[in-house]
């Protein structure tokens, strides 16, 4: 999933209703391709007759990754923590001192939320990898009407090719390759490993892309 600011907004409103009383004014909302930063917070701090206040808030999601909405969501609540202690003026230990644990820990603990520190991200797709990467599918419909779509290895595209007519069931297949995201969590076999889809689904694909048909 890739963020915008809209999402952005309607989340920041929705946490600050349910876990910060309402009390985070709204700050501005970018979007990032930071890879190193998931999300970060800034803000300018003023000294004034009162005290200090904060000037400027800006929170920054990055969209470098393809992140699940989970993700970005507890990327969120991660920088509106800094924001609510920002904005408290309370001074915390360190960056992730006691203040923000303390606030990190009660919303796992009581909300389950999966709020970190840091996160590794040595496994994870980016956004750009994703728009450019072509995968070879194969379609398949088997008797009485079984739906199936697969990632297949290109190497293996030959062996696998040659044993399609040996299914017994097989109505109809069809190679094709295709960039979209849907097929991003599909593992990529060598056998034929099928995963069953709906009629909707195999339409959409099957008939829109380009590829042979058998």
């Amino acid at each position: 999933m890739t963020a915008t600011i809209d999402y952005l907004t309607s989340l920041f409103t929705r946490f600050n209703d349910d876990y910060f009383d309402g009390k985070l004014p709204l700050p501005h909302l970018r979007l990032s391709r930071a890879k190193t930063r998931l999300g970060t917070f800034s803000c300018r701090k003023k000294k004034t007759w009162r005290g200090w206040r904060i000037d400027n808030p800006t929170i920054s999601i990055s969209t470098y990754y393809d992140m699940t909405e989970r993700q970005i969501q507890n990327v969120m609540l991660h920088e509106m923590i800094h924001y609510a202690i920002a904005l408290s003026g309370v001074k915390d230990t360190s960056a992730h001192g006691v203040v923000f644990r303390g606030m990190m820990d009660n919303l796992n603990r009581k909300y389950g939320w999966e709020i970190s520190i840091r996160q590794n991200t040595r496994e994870w797709e980016t956004t750009s990898k994703l728009k450019v990467r072509q995968r070879l599918i194969l379609a398949m419909r088997l008797k009485p009407n079984r739906c199936f779509l697969t990632v297949v290895s290109p190497k293996h595209y030959s062996q696998l090719n040659s044993r399609l007519s040996l299914v017994p069931e097989l109505v109809e297949y069809r190679w094709f390759t295709s960039s979209d995201a849907y097929f991003a969590d599909f593992p990529v076999v060598r056998t034929m490993r099928l995963r069953r889809v709906d009629e909707e689904t195999y339409l959409r694909f099957s008939s829109s892309e380009t590829g042979l048909r058998h």
